[in-house]
C-alpha cells in the first residue's frame, strides 16, 4: 500500500489526488503537512486525513510516506522537491515545476542520484483525450501551423498568489506552462521562441503572454490570459490534410469537443474517459511499481521550463533571480 503526504493546505488537492486515491485500493493519503498555524489540523479534518504535521521536514521523516505530492506554490518546488528526494521519497510535483530551468534541472538530476519517480503533474498529457489526439498526427500530413491557448476569469489582487511573482504568479506560469506543454508534446520537439509580449499588473507578473514559435519550419502561437473571460482553452492543429481543434484540452473530464476534418471527412466527438487526475495517479504508480516511463517529468520538464524562461526573456518580463 503506498501511502502519500501532501505538502501544503492546497485548494488543487481534493481534485487532483485525494479524490483518486480515494477510487483505488492500492494508496491512500495518509498526511498532510502546512506551515500556516492550524491550517494542517484544519485540512486533514476536512478532508479526512488520519495525519497532519505543522512543518513540512516533521512530514518528510515520516518513514511509513513513500510518496510526497509538492503542491505549494512555485517557488518552493525545488526546494521541497529536492528535499523530499534526498528523503528517499517518490515525488509528483505541481506544475509549473519550477521557477526556472535550472531549478528543475536540479531536480530531475536529484531524483535520478536516489532513484526515485519524479513527474511534473501535467495531468491532461495522461488523459485519452490527448492520447487520441497523438494518434491523429499521421493523418494530418505535414503540419502547417499550432495554435494553443489558455485563458481565465481571476480578478486582480495583490494578496492573489497568481498575480505575485515572488512565488512564481504570472499567467505564463499559472496558464501558459500548459499550452506551451500541449505544443511541445504534439510536435515532439523543442521550439524556438521567435518573438513574444505581455501585458503586466502593478505587482510586475504577466496578466497576458503572447508568443510566436517555430517547430522547425512549423509556426505555432501560445496564448495565456488570466483576465480575459470567458474561462476558455483550446488547441487548433493546420495539417496539409486537413484540420485538428480540441476544446477544453486541459480538464476534458469536464466536457470537451473535438473537432476533425481530415481528408474531406468531417467528424465532431468527445472521448469516454475519467478524470485527468485518475489517469495521472495511475501512470504514477505504475512507473513506481514497474519502472514504466513517464512522458511527463525528468527532460520534458526541463523542455518546458527553458521554452518558459525564454519566451519570459524575450517578452522583458523581469523575474524574481
Amino acid at each position: 500500500m503506498h501511502k502519500i503526504g501532501i505538502l501544503g493546505a492546497a485548494g488543487i488537492a481534493p481534485n487532483a489526488i485525494i479524490a483518486p486515491v480515494r477510487r483505488r485500493s492500492d494508496v491512500t493519503v495518509k498526511a498532510v503537512a502546512s506551515r500556516r498555524e492550524g491550517a494542517d489540523v484544519a485540512y486533514a479534518a476536512q478532508h479526512g486525513i488520519p495525519t497532519h504535521y505543522a512543518t513540512y521536514e516533521a512530514m518528510l521523516d515520516d518513514p511509513e510516506i513513500d510518496i510526497v505530492y509538492n503542491a505549494l506554490p512555485p517557488v518552493a518546488h525545488a526546494e521541497w522537491t529536492i528535499k523530499a528526494l534526498q528523503a528517499g521519497k517518490h515525488v509528483l510535483c505541481e506544475k509549473p515545476v519550477a521557477m526556472n530551468a535550472g531549478e528543475a534541472t536540479a531536480m530531475v538530476n536529484e531524483a535520478k542520484r536516489r532513484g526515485r519517480v519524479f513527474s511534473e503533474a501535467f495531468h491532461d498529457r495522461y488523459h485519452p483525450v490527448f492520447l487520441h489526439l497523438l494518434s491523429l498526427k499521421p493523418q494530418l500530413g505535414v503540419i502547417r501551423a499550432l495554435k494553443a491557448e489558455f485563458s481565465v476569469n481571476i480578478p486582480y489582487d495583490p494578496k492573489n498568489i497568481r498575480y505575485d511573482p515572488s512565488v512564481g504568479g504570472g499567467a505564463l506560469m499559472d496558464l501558459g506552462c500548459y499550452p506551451l506543454h500541449w505544443l511541445r508534446c504534439f510536435m515532439g520537439e523543442e521550439p524556438e521562441i521567435v518573438s513574444a509580449s505581455a501585458r503586466l499588473c502593478a505587482l510586475g507578473s504577466d496578466t497576458r503572454i503572447e508568443a510566436q514559435l517555430r517547430f522547425n519550419a512549423v509556426p505555432a502561437t501560445m496564448i495565456a490570459d488570466i483576465q480575459d473571460p470567458p474561462s476558455r482553452s483550446s488547441f487548433r492543429i493546420e495539417g496539409e490534410l486537413g484540420v485538428i481543434e480540441l476544446d477544453n484540452p486541459c480538464l476534458p473530464h469536464r466536457g470537451h469537443s473535438l473537432r476533425v476534418s481530415i481528408s474531406g471527412q468531417y467528424r465532431e466527438y468527445t472521448i469516454a474517459g475519467g478524470t485527468t487526475y485518475d489517469y495521472q495517479l495511475a501512470a504514477f504508480l505504475e512507473a513506481i511499481d514497474t519502472g514504466a516511463p513517464l512522458p511527463t517529468g525528468g527532460q520534458d520538464s526541463i523542455g518546458n521550463m527553458i521554452a518558459l524562461d525564454r519566451i519570459y526573456e524575450i517578452a522583458g518580463v523581469a523575474r524574481p533571480g
